[in-house]
């Protein structure tokens, strides 16, 4: 059987539209700032893609700074605050390691929002953290890109709002699965990721909010308005603008997912897994599951000879046995080490879901019995 691949969180496959452009980018490669024919055209696929990827979140263009990724974005969004007087910050427990790093390198005093047992945000204690003395940046992501549980991020901007602070939203994992609008957000700077919407690695786009600015990251020639020296990645952006247009075509098709998943998610359950977050709104693409007595990583060992493509969470700490921080965050510790994510995408099919459970079923199955064998010899 053919190997499935659903680890479309940490990044979806190129689809092959993106492709097609990003060839013919690639093809015609002249500098976008260069006034002659060949620099021409790869400023007007800049602008066309800029203009495709605000549309995706409902955006002005000239909102839209491209970037080499989400984690420099981010950054950037962050240090815009700060930049615009914000004197302190607070993040969110579960917010993905490059915001909450990026946080603590910024020198800034800095307090941890926490969530419920769902690992939703706490919103009094927002509350009571904006009535703390200083301005605050406040840093929430939509979706959780382990469990894929959702923020109230309108309710919280409204706090924010009257506090006089800066929301910066990070719209990763959530765009592309669900409608994102900045202004619906009512965010004051937004984070987007190519290859999270089947587009290539290594782009990204910080969106500002009308009347808020973004500090310059890069020095140099001016590029980006002037907010990000260096010559633009043209194919990059483009398959970026590609994959814009995609992922709005399909959102609506989007939600089959959450079917697909439940589905699986109770087939699993049955076998003796946990849900993380199963009591809160969550992306439809993602299932997030835990044991106490098998690691992740022997999971996704077992799994990827069965043919199943999953991660142990976050993708930037997979391959290291390290905690799930969604997880602890939630206060369930025991299961810390056990945690997989499951998320399907464009290419995915019910079939997909199915064979996932199905297999993951036969194999604790099989690892149940050889600890209860070890228990008996040790015995």
């Amino acid at each position: 059987m053919s190997a499935v691949y659903l680890d479309y969180n940490a990044s979806g496959l190129v689809r092959p539209e993106v492709q097609d452009v990003m060839a013919k980018a690639l093809a015609d490669n002249g500098n976008p700032s260069a006034v002659h024919a060949a620099g021409r055209r790869a400023r007007a696929r800049v602008e066309t893609a800029r203009a495709q990827v605000a549309e995706l979140v409902g955006a002005d263009a000239t909102a839209v700074v491209f970037s080499s990724g989400g984690t420099e974005s981010n950054a950037q969004g962050i240090l815009s605050a700060l930049a615009a007087g914000c004197e302190r910050l607070i993040v969110g427990s579960t917010e993905h390691p490059c915001v909450a790093e990026a946080a603590t390198a910024s020198g800034k005093p800095l307090k941890t929002l926490p969530v419920d047992a769902h690992g939703v945000i706490d919103l009094n204690q927002l509350r009571q953290l904006l009535g703390q003395p200083g301005r605050a940046v406040v840093a929430i992501h939509h979706a959780n890109n382990e469990s894929g549980v959702m923020q109230p991020i309108a309710e919280a901007a409204r706090l924010v709002r009257s506090a006089g602070g800066w929301l910066h939203v990070d719209a990763i994992q959530s765009s592309g699965k669900i409608p994102v609008d900045i202004r619906t957000l009512k965010a004051d700077s937004l984070t987007l990721s190519a290859h999270k919407l089947g587009g290539p690695q290594g782009v990204g786009a910080l969106v500002m909010a009308e009347g808020r600015e973004a500090v310059q990251m890069l020095h140099g020639a001016g590029q980006e308005r002037g907010l990000r020296a260096g010559t633009e990645n043209v194919p990059g952006i483009t398959g970026f603008g590609a994959a814009a247009v995609c992922a709005a075509r399909d959102l609506s098709s989007m939600q089959a997912h959450a079917v697909w998943r439940d589905a699986a998610e109770k087939v699993v359950k049955a076998a003796g897994a946990t849900i993380i977050g199963e009591g809160a709104e969550r992306l439809p693409n993602t299932l997030f599951m835990a044991v106490s007595d098998w690691e992740s990583p022997q999971q996704l060992i077992t799994l990827d000879l069965m043919g199943l493509m999953v991660s142990a969470g976050s993708a930037c700490s997979s391959g290291k046995t390290k905690p799930s921080r969604a997880i602890l965050a939630t206060g369930r510790v025991d299961m810390a080490t056990g945690g997989i994510r499951i998320s399907g995408g464009w290419g995915t099919v019910e079939a997909d879901w199915t064979r996932f459970s199905e297999a993951w079923v036969e194999a604790y199955a099989k690892q149940r019995e050889r600890s209860a064998a070890r228990t008996r010899e040790v015995a």
